[in-house]
């Protein structure tokens, strides 16, 4: 007899003694499987956070059993079966098991005596599954940074402590904010099951909201010592291209994928040795990646394929196309870029799109137009509490030949950014400034356009 089958336990990658390489299996175990067992769970208990607890627990055991025994053949299924187990011996405890509870537990039993390499779900019904999990992660009952904490921990796999890196928070935070999720959803009774067909679209703008500010916080963090977080940027993409995978005729998904990867693409020429930031015009273009390059382009196809009234999102990506194709930053069409921003504002008005307008139009018809654009944003104080309106005021006073004024609108950016990367870029700009100041207003253009963009 084949002792995979007999015993469930043939190593896999690591042998038992080897207890790093263990613990990496289950780390990668959880995070690529931890959607489809919580989805599995939660169907089999009908409660969602009984089931991200039981597998928690199921974990838990993996780590204690699995660098004595080894990695077993098929490591999501032990964890599933681990975690039903556990549930049957509470319902067992509480003296709850009723005939249906008894059929139940017989049925996995026999199912893993009979085969215990076999799927712990129905590969049927997992994508279902799974798109419940999501729209319970991102229901509206929660507040979008409880939201953020359990998509990242039930269906990215992250763990607290990741979760609490990537956002220079305390692991504690994190922990409350998952328990309080949790505690909110079982009180308000969610139940597993996609929302009806009528509130589908609004509901999905949550999701892809949640995944967007995930993808926005590792391409530039919001504070802390790191210009980017690249690997959360990166799951983020992973996570939207899994729903893309579970939604595939909603188009406003696929252009979230085609924006994630253009943007994703750049990220190789982004970082020096040192990891300081290297803007849009110094980066070498050729470490662009080409592969992410063309999934954006195949999922940008799809989502304007798929309808008439293009999407913020499928705007955005249109954008991020414009750079991934251009060969310099001089050979970027700015035009064009200016005139899908107009349309991103009228789909959806935001200062922050204004802004990236006005920056269009400066490489497009010079810095005048634009500074009267800027001045109107800056006027109704929108962006107040932020460093975007100060710097790129700065830079277009400085292109002007307006140092004296450029200076101090960088210094007013530095004061607020809370990125220590972002305010070393913008201490820079002032020190270019300083050694500089009989040069005329071209050869500032030119320092200006080597240091915008990222």
């Amino acid at each position: 007899m084949d002792r995979r089958r007999e015993t469930g336990r043939q190593l896999t990658s690591a042998p038992a003694d080897d207890t790093d390489a263990v613990h990496r299996a289950i780390a990668a175990t959880w995070r690529i499987e931890a959607a489809k067992i919580i989805a599995a769970l939660t169907r089999y208990v009908g409660d969602f956070g009984v089931a991200e607890d039981l597998a928690q627990e199921a974990v838990t055991d993996a780590l204690s059993q699995w660098p004595k025994s080894g990695v077993p053949a098929n490591p999501a299924a032990w964890l599933t079966t681990v975690a039903k187990r556990r549930a049957i011996d509470s319902w067992r405890r509480r003296e709850r098991l009723d005939d249906r509870l008894a059929k139940l537990a017989g049925e996995l039993e026999s199912r893993q005596d009979a085969d215990v390499g076999g799927l712990p779900w129905d590969p049927d019904d997992i994508e279902d599954d799974v798109l419940r999990l999501v729209f319970i992660a991102c229901h509206p009952v929660l507040g979008r940074s409880a939201q953020l904490a359990l998509t990242l921990r039930v269906v990215g796999g992250l763990s607290s402590e990741q979760i609490a890196r990537a956002f220079l928070i305390p692991v504690s935070t994190v922990q409350q904010r998952i328990v309080r999720a949790k505690r909110a959803l079982a009180d308000a009774q969610v139940p597993f099951e996609l929302p009806a067909a009528d509130e589908q679209p609004e509901r999905l703008k949550g999701v892809l909201g949640v995944l967007y500010l995930m993808f926005a916080e590792g391409h530039v963090t919001t504070s802390g010592p790191d210009w980017m977080r690249p690997e959360l940027a990166m799951e983020a993409l992973r996570l939207t291209r899994v729903t893309a995978g579970l939604l595939p005729h909603d188009p406003e998904v696929h252009g979230l994928v085609a924006l994630m990867a253009f943007t994703a693409a750049r990220f190789p020429a982004r970082l020096g040795a040192d990891g300081e930031p290297i803007l849009l015009a110094d980066q070498d273009r050729s470490k662009w990646d080409r592969s992410l390059i063309r999934l954006g382009s195949r999922s940008l196809g799809t989502a304007q394929g798929l309808r008439t009234a293009l999407g913020p999102y499928t705007l955005q990506a249109m954008i991020a196309w414009c750079h991934a194709e251009a060969r310099s930053i001089e050979a970027t069409d700015w035009v064009r870029i200016a005139s899908l921003y107009d349309m991103l504002n009228r789909a959806v008005p935001s200062p922050v799109t204004q802004l990236n307008q006005a920056i269009a139009i400066a490489e497009a018809h010079g810095p005048a137009r634009a500074l009267s654009l800027v001045d109107d944003i800056d006027s109704t104080g929108a962006l107040g509490k932020f460093h975007l309106v100060p710097s790129v005021r700065g830079e277009l006073l400085s292109r002007l030949g307006r140092d004296q004024e450029a200076r101090g609108e960088f210094e007013r950016a530095a004061s607020l950014t809370a990125n220590d990367r972002e305010r070393e870029v913008l201490l820079a700009k002032i020190r270019r400034i300083e050694d500089r100041p009989a040069e005329s207003t071209d050869k500032a253009d030119r320092g200006r356009r080597r240091s915008t963009g990222n």
